[in-house]
């Protein structure tokens, strides 16, 4: 919860645009040009939602792109997958709270493959030893 209010959506961090919209509310200049011009749309305003909007789509389509071709990676033996898979996470990540859990989860996923790989290792002889 943030002031007193529940938050909804991907990003609870992302600020809240009542400040921006109680701001022109009382500004009697800009409430003239609305009045004016029903259409008119104050360029500030405009630019925060392209700036805002225009990046998270391009992460968007980024990351996705990244992690379609890790999963195409681990079914064709051309690329691994896996390492394209976990940065197109992390780029998604940088927008998505699900994102962020599902590199949590893939995170400690290698870890756990990584470290039985290495018990595996620790455990076979070695080509000098005579096996018993």
């Amino acid at each position: 919860m943030r002031n007193g209010r529940e938050v909804w959506g991907d990003e609870p961090e992302e600020r809240d645009a009542a400040a921006i919209v109680e701001r022109f509310e009382t500004d009697a200049e800009i409430q003239e040009k609305l009045h004016e011009h029903p259409n008119w749309i104050p360029a500030e305003v405009v630019w925060h939602f392209i700036k805002r909007n225009g990046k998270r789509v391009a992460v968007t389509i980024a990351g996705f792109a990244l992690v379609l071709a890790g999963i195409a990676g681990l079914l064709l033996p051309i690329i691994p997958g896996w390492l394209l898979i976990i940065p197109g996470l992390a780029l998604l990540a940088t927008e998505y709270v699900w994102a962020r859990r599902l590199l949590k989860v893939a995170q400690q996923k290698a870890t756990q493959a990584k470290e039985a790989l290495l018990r595996k290792k620790d455990r076979a002889p070695s080509p000098e030893e005579p096996a018993s």
